[in-house]
């Protein structure tokens, strides 16, 4: 991994090079690689980005503490004609579990009155049948905080059971694909209802 530049600071380069050939009319075939870097700075940590195309798609991500310590690290290797929905779904994915995994602001007292209650059968069912029977083209938001409202839980809440009752969270109407299903971690179908991980316990709560 490079060293890390100036915060804020993008440097796209390319190289190229090729054989050297004795013979000045033979075909000269050069290999060019693009390389894109990248860094930012989220509290007291540096996160850096390096992009490199040659010809399939290279994306390195290292982050390192004020201490110097490393606290994040990984590699994704894809085709090139794959980069853009990846980015897509990565994007989709973390902002998604970032949502969910935000503390709560809100006061005891603020909170909805079936905050941290069991999920229980009936209610699961009654999700999923709101949920599956919207058209896709109902606002996602919309929908959730209406739901919410009625239920007298919180958006979030609704959006994690979602999951876990067989619907896929971001498109009304719609139920959750496989594909779906490995993105939220959750497996196993019971009458329409899927099971999320050992922590719900018992019937679910959130």
């Amino acid at each position: 991994m490079p060293a890390l530049p100036l915060i804020g600071h993008s440097l796209l380069r390319s190289s190229g090079t090729g054989p050297e050939l004795s013979d000045p009319s033979a075909s000269v075939i050069t290999m060019t690689t693009t390389t894109y870097e990248n860094a930012v700075r989220i509290g007291s940590t540096t996160y850096q980005v390096v992009a490199t195309a040659d010809p399939d798609l290279s994306v390195d991500l290292a982050g390192v503490d004020a201490a110097g310590a490393m606290v994040a690290e990984g590699a994704i290797r894809m085709p090139a004609d794959a980069g853009a929905k990846i980015g897509r779904l990565l994007a989709q994915v973390l902002e998604a579990l970032g949502r969910l995994s935000a503390p709560s602001s809100l006061s005891p007292r603020d909170r909805p009155a079936n905050a941290n209650q069991p999920w229980t059968r009936d209610l699961d069912d009654g999700l999923r049948a709101d949920w599956l029977a919207a058209t896709t083209d109902t606002p996602t938001t919309d929908l959730i905080r209406s739901i919410a409202k009625r239920l007298e839980r919180s958006p979030t809440s609704i959006r994690s059971r979602l999951a876990r009752v067989g619907c896929d969270p971001d498109v009304p109407g719609r139920v959750l694909s496989e594909e779906g299903a490995e993105v939220f971690r959750v497996q196993g179908r019971d009458q329409g209802r899927v099971r999320g991980k050992p922590d719900s316990g018992g019937e679910g709560v959130e």
